[in-house]
């Protein structure tokens, strides 16, 4: 692994300012943020009403609690403006989801928001290694998508040199990395070992490349994921986490002095774990659903904001903040099969425990008869035959049941035969019928 301790850093005081201090300043950052939405939208006027709660009932931190969630179908149902607390006129852009379940999420941003935003996004990559001159190559998707515009003001406003090619045309990503000498790159970890693919197909040796920094996202996945990048490209491989409606990518991030965790920027945003189902606070250290509060926002405010990402909160390291463990899937994602909760980020794990597999795969959701059944397509690393492959199937389909406690039906496929995605991977395919 490339050694970046030469170029340490001086932090932020906040990163490393006591519990006490952080608390304070969300304290008074969260009355600011929860009197802003009430003031300015209708819907937190009606939603706090309903619950019988008013911003001025907050005194304490753990007032939160007393405050209704804010959940997606809430944006959906305001769309497109409604949730915003400034004139439309003061908002400088939007971004959106894709819809493609009902009408899109929109978010936006307020020039002092956009800077807000890129700050946030400066102090995490400098965490994960970056440095101002530094050349990032951004793989992520740009327009309307957050991931791509949030990486690339973030390495501007750092002082680096952006490359910003967005999803796709793979060939031509591996080209650019090696022309220009990139030394970070952004992506989701999905299309990081399509790049990877990519590279072994030109003859190309992916531990020789420029790159010394990954900042990965969008998307759950595995510790036995990142060992597989860092592995095949002598590289440091770390974890970010955000989401549109929270502000984008840059809610937490790992550093690369421990890759324990990433540390939640704590003074934009305040982080609560939930029951799924009772909707009741956790203590920290349980694993339970992240609820998320903005501190700083001025276009959109979100208020204990249900993002159905299943994690823990744990306490800071590298830095006072506290950190979330890494996604265990998302509430939502987890589906029942034969009574057992499966997520998809199980079946990759014993995947990638598996020799001679390659780290793609998707699963197949199908129902015989009253009976779910679930097939896992996956390939293999290397073109073999189809003894072996059966072999591997079988094999796979051995350790998924002693592990997992579930049967499945593998199909091993040679290298390529797995579809891939230029951004988010579709993992799972549900062809059981609609009730």
């Amino acid at each position: 692994m490339r050694d970046l301790s030469p170029r340490r850093q001086t932090l932020d005081p906040i990163e490393t300012a006591s519990r006490d201090e952080i608390e304070a300043l969300q304290l008074t950052r969260l009355k600011w943020s929860l009197a802003h939405a009430h003031a300015h939208v209708p819907h937190y006027q009606a939603a706090f009403a309903a619950a019988g709660v008013h911003p001025d009932d907050l005194t304490s931190l753990d007032d939160l609690r007393r405050f209704p969630f804010t959940q997606k179908a809430d944006l959906r149902a305001n769309f497109p403006f409604g949730m915003f607390a400034v004139p439309r006129e003061q908002v400088v852009r939007l971004h959106a989801s894709s819809g493609t379940t009902g009408k899109p999420t929109v978010v936006g941003y307020t020039a002092k928001d956009l800077d807000t935003w890129a700050g946030i996004m400066a102090r995490s990559m400098r965490a994960c290694g970056t440095r101002p001159g530094d050349i990032v190559h951004l793989a992520y998707g740009y327009g309307l998508f957050t991931g791509g515009l949030g990486f690339h003001y973030g390495a501007e406003k750092l002082g680096c040199t952006v490359v910003p090619v967005s999803g796709g045309m793979t060939p031509r990503q591996v080209s650019l990395i090696e022309d220009f000498g990139a030394t970070t790159i952004g992506s989701t970890p999905s299309y990081m070992l399509s790049i990877l693919d990519e590279y072994r197909a030109q003859g190309r040796d992916p531990r020789k490349s420029p790159l010394q920094v990954g900042i990965f996202g969008g998307e759950p996945w595995t510790n036995a994921m990142r060992t597989e990048i860092e592995q095949a490209f002598d590289m440091h491989a770390l974890d970010c986490y955000g989401l549109s409606e929270v502000i984008g990518p840059g809610v937490a991030i790992e550093c690369v002095e421990t890759k324990d965790g990433q540390h939640l920027w704590e003074d934009h945003f305040l982080a609560e774990i939930i029951d799924p189902e009772s909707g009741a606070v956790l203590p920290d250290g349980q694993v339970g659903e992240l609820v998320l509060t903005s501190l700083t926002k001025e276009a959109l405010p979100i208020i204990r904001y249900r993002t159905r990402d299943l994690t823990r909160l744990l306490p800071g390291t590298a830095r006072s903040m506290r950190r979330i463990e890494k996604l265990r899937g998302r509430s939502d994602d987890m589906f029942i099969l034969r009574g057992v909760n499966v997520f998809p980020s199980q079946i990759e794990e014993q995947l990638l425990a598996h020799p001679g597999l390659s780290p793609h795969f998707q699963i197949e959701l199908t129902r015989e008869g009253r009976l779910d059944s679930m097939t896992v397509w996956v390939e293999t690393a290397e073109a073999t035959s189809d003894e072996i492959r059966a072999a591997q199937a079988r094999g796979l389909q051995k350790r998924v049941k002693q592990m997992l406690g579930v049967s499945i039906t593998a199909r091993v496929g040679q290298p390529g035969d797995v579809p891939r995605s230029q951004g988010k991977a579709v993992r799972i395919v549900d062809n059981r019928p609609k009730a």
